[in-house]
């Protein structure tokens, strides 16, 4: 049992940076691995940035590798994501995911993942 709730999105030019944020809720088992995910109109879902909330692994899509960084507070409960350097192509709806051990490989695949929030949009003008 998890429930995630984001916030941070927003509007910003292109260059200009944002940081998302991830309220988690429920036992920590529920999400052992973590990551963000986005989806723009009429496409679909894409793996942004995961991490292992155990170990603090990180692994990114080759897209925003260098630009975005996951990261976590554990006494807050919280999931972030610093995206850096935004671009048009970035603009979507970011979701905040949770997966169990038992899913979790490492991966941006979203069967990886059983606990979605409900998004937080970004848009990147030119």
């Amino acid at each position: 049992q998890v429930q995630l709730q984001e916030s941070g999105g927003g509007s910003v030019r292109s260059g200009g940076s944002l940081r998302l944020s991830c309220a988690a809720s429920g036992y920590p088992y529920s999400r052992y691995c973590m990551g963000w995910f986005r989806q723009a109109p009429r496409k679909e879902s894409e793996g942004v940035a995961g991490i292992y909330t155990r170990s603090g692994s990180t692994y990114y899509a080759d897209s925003v590798k260098g630009r975005f960084t996951i990261s976590q507070d554990n006494a807050k409960n919280t999931l972030y994501l610093q995206m850096n350097s935004l671009k048009p192509e970035d603009t979507a709806m970011y979701y905040c995911a949770a997966g169990s051990p038992s899913r979790c490989s490492g991966g941006l695949n979203t069967s990886e993942y059983n606990s979605w929030g409900q998004g937080t949009q970004v848009t990147v003008s030119s």
